[in-house]
């Protein structure tokens, strides 16, 4: 049986992971769903009953075939075993953060091929950090990307797409749209960037957020970012904060580097102990409050649970940044998501 269009996603963290199925249900609604997974700890967010397949993917440069060629030959298993997913379709729409690995890239030529498709597109999820600005391909990646194009020698699917300009693929002519995360600056075209809302959905209309707060850890004083006396500073004005927003639920996540008794940790706070990674513990577990210092988690907080949620940042003021040009960067990225400043 043909389907008339399938929409495939690669992807390899939790943030694109809730990027690709915020797509398929807001603008590849009607389509067949196929998810692929590149990265093993990824499997255990996958709702397998949200996509009509689901392929946990191996990566040819970490877990090549055994024998000669195992890296090309797990490149060919890998074609082979997602154009099975798919079936045969009238068109496909083919979705990754990035078009320049080898991991991804052979499937433009190969899975229109395989699946008999008769129009297909490469769209871009996005990334999160990565997309706030444009990432050229060196001279040594287009060299690499050549080197690639001999392949097809070894087997005519493994044929690579060359592009230039910046490396995922933005500036690429096989592009058609580009995913950003909305409020987020990007530097990619207008006309092909297409802004996608809160990847998890808000509460029904009239259902306030639960009253609880995330203070999120990092490691502060303890590798110089601020004095001991500024990390203390810090830490009690988040506190003080949540206070006055009469917040009694508050959670702690402690970051993996972190001192044991944590760097803004308060007695009143509850410690956080799951193995799941931020992005997929938020989208499980919304916070109407996140609170911390500098950490690159208070931008995951916004890309996650969109303008809904109140986001402070404490002590930015006083970070030891690796540059003046950093910190300003920092802060107006900050201002531009709504987070506030302290």
């Amino acid at each position: 049986m043909t389907s008339p269009r399938v929409a495939v996603y690669f992807v390899a963290s939790p943030l694109h992971y809730l990027a690709a199925r915020r797509v398929a249900q807001a603008h590849e609604a009607g389509s067949r769903q196929v998810l692929v997974c590149y990265r093993p700890a990824l499997a255990g967010m996958v709702v397998a009953s949200d996509w009509d397949e689901v392929v946990l993917m191996p990566w040819p440069r970490f877990d090549p075939l055994p024998g000669p060629f195992g890296r090309l030959r797990r490149t060919l298993a890998n074609l082979r075993a997602v154009a099975a997913a798919v079936g045969a379709c009238d068109e496909l729409v083919m979705h990754s953060p990035v078009y320049d690995t080898e991991a991804i890239n052979y499937f433009l030529h190969a899975l229109p091929r395989l699946t008999r498709a008769r129009r297909w597109h490469a769209r871009i999820l996005p990334d999160g950090l990565l997309n706030l600005s444009l990432h050229p391909l060196s001279p040594a990646r287009r060299a690499g990307q050549q080197l690639r194009r001999l392949r097809r020698l070894a087997h005519p699917l493994l044929r690579y797409t060359p592009f230039a300009g910046d490396r995922i693929g933005s500036e690429a002519p096989f592009v058609d749209r580009i995913y950003v995360l909305d409020g987020f600056p990007s530097p990619y075209d207008p006309a092909r960037s297409h802004a996608l809302g809160p990847l998890v959905p808000p509460p029904a209309a009239g259902a306030p957020l639960p009253r609880r707060a995330l203070v999120v850890g990092q490691p502060l004083a303890a590798v110089g970012l601020l004095t001991e006396a500024q990390r203390e500073q810090a830490a009690a004005a988040i506190d003080a904060w949540l206070q006055a927003e009469g917040v009694a639920d508050v959670h702690y996540k402690r970051h993996p580097r972190e001192r044991a008794e944590g760097e803004l940790m308060r007695p009143r706070y509850r410690e956080l102990h799951t193995d799941l990674p931020l992005e997929a513990y938020l989208a499980a577990e919304p916070h109407a409050w996140v609170a911390g210092c500098c950490s690159t988690a208070l931008y995951t907080a916004r890309q996650i649970g969109g303008p809904g949620i109140r986001i402070a940042a404490f002590g930015v003021g006083n970070v030891r940044f690796s540059s003046a040009a950093a910190r300003d960067n920092a802060l107006a990225l900050m201002r531009q998501l709504g987070i506030d400043i302290h």
